[in-house]
């Protein structure tokens, strides 16, 4: 086993990723790790409830020893002992965001010596989180080109604050093989998906007539959802850009006091971001592609310029693994993100 390493959660962005980044790594290498000043950048610093259970839940699928893991803790050491496959239910307990605890065992668990069969529940679309539709249809179509054999199943959204969404995942042991994305190719599709839950359905029109006007797009690419089955009142946009080797996929949440034209706006102006840079990557996939191209040892690909995010996942990996990172910029709004094993 290596020695401990000791982290900063003050650097870079000084949020939950340093955190949520070194518990997939350590799982993944073996590696134990101490961190200290956990969401240093934050108003409320230390471990809310969803950090501690993405801690948990990577404790359990790693058989790890874990010291700090109280809410409010601001210093967290970590010992993992050997990945566990199977069956495992993780519980978030909130509205607190279910999507990053999955990223978070993801790694490990495609290391597993056996299948996995996983069920979440808590927060699957929350405002600073990768919202469901973006990990199922943004994220999961790059790893299985890496050579990922992983599914996943919403069986009910959670908003905040009711929080008690639902999805199921299955994944395989599978090695990673590097890739690169250099290019969108020929745009395929676009989608536009408006829906609400326990809230008049006025909103969704007022969003869709919102984007309608800012985009200018075929208006048959809209749809409207009524969620039946949600625990509370939630608003969600999700904007599918398909190419021939990416999909993009833009969301915005629906928040109180804020109007659905803003929440819409929101929406178009990532979208408009995204199709004026050219890069095939999105701002929010650039940072998450990086760590699966570091565990796969190597592959490139184009994006905008480098988020604090990115900045921050790029620090995190160098600590855990022998790999370098060569950012280029190739033109005004798109750089070029090179990893490969030292």
């Amino acid at each position: 086993m290596r020695g401990m390493l000791e982290l900063d959660g003050s650097t870079g962005e000084g949020g939950g990723q340093i955190l949520r980044s070194a518990l997939a790594l350590s799982l993944v290498t073996g590696t134990p790790f101490s961190i200290e000043k956990i969401r240093a950048g934050r108003d409320v610093p230390g471990l809310r409830p969803q950090h501690r259970a993405a801690v948990r839940a990577a404790a359990r699928v790693g058989n790890a020893h874990v010291e700090g893991d109280a809410v409010g803790s601001q210093r967290l050491v970590f010992t993992p002992q050997g990945i566990t496959g199977g069956h495992h239910s993780f519980r978030v307990g909130t509205a607190g965001s279910a999507t990053l605890v999955f990223q978070t065992v993801l790694p490990a668990l495609l290391k597993a010596s056996e299948p996995s069969s996983l069920f979440f529940d808590g927060g699957t679309h929350n405002p600073f989180a990768p919202p469901f539709d973006f990990i199922e249809r943004a994220f999961l179509p790059l790893l299985a080109r890496m050579g990922a054999r992983v599914s996943l199943e919403l069986e009910r959204p959670g908003f905040y604050p009711a929080g008690g969404g639902s999805f199921t995942a299955r994944t395989e042991p599978s090695p990673l093989s590097p890739i690169e994305v250099l290019e969108r190719g020929e745009l395929r599709s676009k989608h536009v998906v408006a829906a609400v839950s326990r809230l008049p359905l006025d909103i969704v029109e007022r969003e869709l007539d919102t984007i309608g006007r800012a985009l200018r797009w075929d208006r048959s690419c809209f749809e409207r959802v009524a969620i039946p089955n949600a625990r509370g009142p939630g608003n969600y946009i999700a904007i599918d850009i398909a190419c021939e080797h990416v999909t993009e996929v833009v969301t915005a949440i629906g928040e109180r006091g804020i109007r659905a034209e803003e929440v819409a706006r929101r929406a178009v102006l990532e979208v408009r971001e995204y199709l004026d840079s050219g890069a095939p990557v999105g701002k929010h996939l650039a940072d998450q592609l990086v760590l699966l191209l570091a565990l796969a040892g190597g592959g490139s690909f184009r994006t905008g310029a480098p988020t604090p995010h990115t900045t921050t996942q790029i620090e995190v990996l160098s600590k855990f693994l022998p790999v370098s990172v060569r950012a280029e910029q190739l033109s005004e709004k798109v750089w070029q993100l090179s990893l490969e094993r030292r």
